[in-house]
């Protein structure tokens, strides 16, 4: 059985950190083995406080939501103008770019056109239309809530992946509504319970977001909640599903210590994003640019607007096939405590040919 069908992660994932320069077309271009168009663009400012900006195809260019905040959907012309064939472009705006401040941006391909009239294809009790790429195991799905606000409201949406999600992050862009975050290994039901993006609460037993019906290969469940099924409101839904050596969506349970609990994941990741699900804690996100070599110290809060940590503190290495807490922090390693987390990959740690990947 081969190790991965991905043995170029940069086709479907990069990072890039780059550094504004306050005027408009500013071209933001990728620096990994393929050339990327990017289909989802999440940006952050690494050295001020300053709020996260989200973008994606389906959306279109300019239409802008935080992952920090509960507010609906803007659009900013000075913003993200544009996907390009290997980056994107930005105008002068704040906060993606300005004059010599410093950004963080995470970058997926989804990139096949989507549609599914439910009524039609008998999939799904409500249409939905994106782009998805069932080769990645990534999705960004649209739709437009049909719920009533009750318990007993449910809809069923086309996710177009062919298999079950592990994660679904969704939207209201209409309205004030928190992120909602499906995670497969978030408890024992996860299906039963949710966590917010852009809040640190405990995970919390709730049947209105998912009615407590697990995803399934064609179709993912959204009960009553408005964050979730606003009646007439336009939804956001990102989804992803595992790939053997590009991406994992796991949980692990903390140790307490310095020596930190091994988490594998079967590449060397570019990109992870922790949270504590069983308490409250925080959405950390660490990558590969802004820390090319261990120990990794850099973290940025989806849930927050604060610039990244830059004390001398070593919180994580990252592995040629994992990641290592190497810190007793309460964030990402208290003991006894479970994590959930999202990571990608900057190599499998055996390519399809055999090639292992080597150590940082």
């Amino acid at each position: 059985m081969a190790y991965t069908d991905i043995d170029d992660p940069t086709i479907y994932f990069q990072n890039k950190i780059y550094t504004g320069n306050g005027q408009s077309g500013h071209a933001i271009t990728f620096d990994g083995n393929s050339d990327m168009q990017p289909d989802w663009v999440w940006i952050k400012s690494r050295n001020a406080t300053e709020t996260s900006r989200i973008y994606d195809v389906v959306r279109g260019a300019s239409k802008h939501i935080a992952s920090n905040d509960n507010n609906a959907e803007s659009t900013d012309t000075n913003g993200l103008t544009a996907f390009g064939s290997d980056g994107f472009t930005v105008g002068s705006g704040n906060p993606v770019n300005n004059n010599n401040k410093l950004y963080a941006s995470w970058n997926w391909k989804a990139g096949t056109s989507f549609t599914n009239d439910a009524s039609s294809t008998s999939v799904g009790s409500i249409d939905s239309a994106g782009s998805v790429n069932t080769d990645a195991g990534f999705s960004i799905i649209g739709y437009t809530g049909a719920g009533d606000g009750s318990d007993s409201s449910a809809q069923t949406i086309a996710h177009g992946l062919g298999v079950a999600p592990g994660m679904i992050i969704v939207k209201n862009r209409a309205d004030a509504t928190n992120w909602y975050v499906y995670h497969h290994k978030n408890t024992a039901a996860p299906a039963t319970d949710v966590l917010y993006l852009n809040l640190d609460n405990a995970t919390a037993d709730d049947n209105g977001p998912w009615k407590d019906v697990a995803p399934t290969s064609s179709v993912f469940t959204v009960g009553g909640d408005n964050g979730v099924n606003g009646n007439g409101d336009a939804m956001i839904a990102y989804c992803f599903a595992e790939k053997q050596g590009y991406s994992k969506f796991s949980s692990y349970i903390g140790n307490g210590n310095a020596d930190g609990t091994f988490v594998y994941t079967g590449f060397k990741p570019a990109f992870v994003m922790t949270k504590p699900s069983n308490k409250t804690g925080e959405w950390f996100m660490i990558d590969n640019k802004r820390d090319p070599s261990n120990y990794v110290r850099r973290r940025l809060k989806a849930n927050g607007n604060a610039a990244e940590n830059t004390d001398d503190n070593q919180d994580f290495d990252i592995l040629s096939n994992g990641f290592k807490p190497r810190r007793s922090a309460g964030d990402w390693n208290s003991s006894g405590d479970t994590f959930i987390y999202m990571a990608f990959a900057e190599n499998p740690f055996v390519t399809s040919t055999g090639v292992p990947a080597t150590a940082r």
